[in-house]
């Protein structure tokens, strides 16, 4: 099938542009992209001395927006704080600030 000449060829998008839009995004709307979304980053780190491996260490890191992680979660700080307070006391966890103010 030979191409038809009345029809510009399609351009081919790039996936960042199609994820980010066509005009050019700021630094600010790349890490709102980013947090939006999630990304998972996995790496591994060696430290080596004549190519002996010394230190070997497997990295995993979980970046997102923390209502992504805590869906269920107060927008309200003093709700939030005092939902996780009435959680460590029905669990019996003693009260952290108060034992170590000696009370």
């Amino acid at each position: 099938m030979s191409p038809d000449p009345k029809r510009p060829a399609r351009r081919q998008v790039p996936a960042v542009e199609r994820i980010l839009g066509p005009e050019d995004p700021t630094l600010l709307d790349i890490v709102d992209n980013v947090l939006s979304k999630g990304v998972m980053l996995n790496g591994d780190v060696s430290i080596g001395l004549a190519r002996v491996d010394l230190v070997y260490a497997r990295v995993s890191l979980l970046l997102c927006a923390a209502d992504l992680v805590l869906p269920g979660e107060d927008d309200d700080p003093i709700i939030r704080r005092a939902g996780r307070f009435q959680a460590r006391q029905q669990a019996g966890v003693p009260n952290a600030r108060r034992a170590s103010r000696g009370r």
